[in-house]
């Protein structure tokens, strides 16, 4: 993966080359292509996900979608502004540090999405930003199949295998919750939103994660979470081969 920077008017864009390029026939770089009105323009929206800022599902390409997600407050800080950011240098917004983790997982084949690219435009003293990623065909979230009652004992044991992996990779992720964690067709767990995350040493972090992530699973499920985790440190603790 081969990350590059441009500068284009006020906004500043970080993309993979490889994902992302200037030749004709592809969508063209700038910060139009990280609007919701650019994709709607073309027809080209076919979804969109919950959550804070309404990420957008796009066909991209006839073979591969793509995920739009623009940065939005929430809480206290969200009264003062929605969108709006501090600026203290590209490296340091929200956008760069989420793609260049992503792209850090990602080539050691770790699962999480392609990033494609992000983008920062500044006002002044203040920054606004996306972030397009691939999106995982036919994914749903862990969350969705709990409350269907779809995720059975070995599913969750790879789920715990999964958090291990990325643990042993240093990986702090600060949101780990049931809508973070996706369940591709094959049952592979992947996961999602490394916004405010980083890598850093073994620590008091890591059970932090975990019972982050049991908290959440008492919104969607009937089972106590005690019992849902029981599986998922089983597989975090053991390291259950995936099938």
């Amino acid at each position: 993966m081969r990350l590059a920077a441009l500068r284009q008017k006020n906004g500043l864009i970080l993309h993979d080359v490889d994902s992302l390029c200037d030749a004709p026939g592809t969508h063209q770089i700038g910060p139009a292509l990280f609007t919701a009105d650019y994709w709607r323009e073309q027809g080209l929206v076919v979804g969109e996900a919950p959550g804070r800022g309404s990420s957008l599902f796009l066909q991209a390409a006839p073979t591969e979608q793509w995920v739009l997600r623009p940065y939005r407050r929430g809480g206290m800080m969200a009264k003062l502004s929605e969108k709006r950011y501090l600026w203290t240098g590209a490296e340091h917004t929200r956008a760069f540090r989420e793609l260049r983790l992503t792209a850090t997982l990602f080539e050691q084949g770790l699962p999480v999405p392609r990033p494609v690219a992000s983008c920062v435009t500044c006002y002044g003293l203040t920054y606004e930003a996306a972030l397009i990623t691939v999106r995982i065909a036919g994914a749903k979230a862990l969350a969705e199949l709990l409350v269907d009652n779809l995720a059975d004992e070995t599913l969750l044991q790879r789920v715990g295998v999964m958090i291990r992996r990325f643990h042993q990779a240093g990986l702090d992720h600060v949101d780990l919750n049931a809508r973070n964690i996706l369940i591709d067709p094959t049952g592979k767990p992947w996961l999602i939103d490394l916004d405010r995350c980083r890598l850093r040493a073994a620590g008091k972090w890591q059970g932090g994660n975990l019972k982050r992530l049991e908290k959440s699973l008492n919104k969607f499920t009937d089972r106590q979470a005690q019992v849902a985790m029981r599986p998922i440190n089983e597989g975090y603790d053991y390291l259950v081969p995936e099938s």
